[in-house]
């Protein structure tokens, strides 16, 4: 538990972390401000913002709708939210991720297109493997939290970002002479939707190997690459 006395965190540009932060301070006890760059000052958060007043957060962030943020913490009870589905999946995930810490069942419903869903499910796949279980609506429109213990999973792989590898392992397959490139940090079984990159690369003509935490994507000079269809 907290004090009375404001905690300040400064965090940069870091937008991936202000958001599920967000969430997560807002479970606990105390008084927190949460601030960053000029540019950060510029990022919005107001829908995630409103969605955790609807939990009766006392939560508040600037006039514009971004950082800073404040918030007087005294737990989560639980309840039924809404966010929207086209402004940032990280909403989504910030208020699934704080869910569990809720003292009762947290509802959570997305209003309009559900965008970077893979993101989504990516996030309940890593919070399966801490044994949070979460119960998900076919459509993902709906999803039910029920109050949970992380617990740890002893030893965890913390893969790369299967986004950026992809630039270097296309540049194996445009080499005119030919290339190879090997990616440590992501392989066949990553939680990321982008590893399938990959297997559109393979699908042109590229020859694609994997180990446990690397994969590697070559091709001979003699190699003309096909077009495909991807959707």
């Amino acid at each position: 538990h907290g004090t009375s006395a404001e905690r300040r965190l400064f965090l940069g540009n870091a937008g991936t972390a202000m958001r599920p932060l967000t969430a997560a301070l807002a479970t606990g006890f105390g008084s927190f401000v949460l601030d960053g760059t000029q540019r950060m000052q510029e990022r919005p958060i107001q829908d995630l913002v409103d969605a955790l007043r609807e939990l009766n957060v006392d939560i508040r962030c600037s006039a514009t709708g971004c950082p800073p943020v404040h918030i007087n913490a005294r737990g989560i009870a639980g309840g039924d939210v809404t966010i929207a589905g086209n402004i940032s999946s990280q909403y989504l995930s910030a208020l699934l991720m704080a869910a569990p810490l809720a003292a009762g069942t947290v509802t959570i419903r997305v209003k309009g297109h559900l965008m970077s869903a893979p993101y989504v499910r990516m996030t309940l796949r890593l919070m399966q493997r801490f044994g949070v279980h979460v119960a998900v609506s076919g459509d993902m429109r709906e999803f039910v939290v029920s109050p949970s213990t992380y617990q740890s999973p002893g030893r965890i792989f913390v893969e790369g970002d299967a986004s950026s590898a992809s630039y270097f392992l296309a540049g194996a397959v445009l080499c005119p002479a030919g290339g190879r490139v090997t990616v440590h940090g992501v392989s066949r079984g990553s939680m990321q939707g982008d590893v399938r990159f990959v297997e559109i690369l393979q699908k042109m003509g590229a020859s694609v190997s994997y180990d446990d935490v690397a994969m590697t994507v070559s091709r001979d000079a003699g190699v003309i690459l096909q077009g495909v269809d991807e959707d």
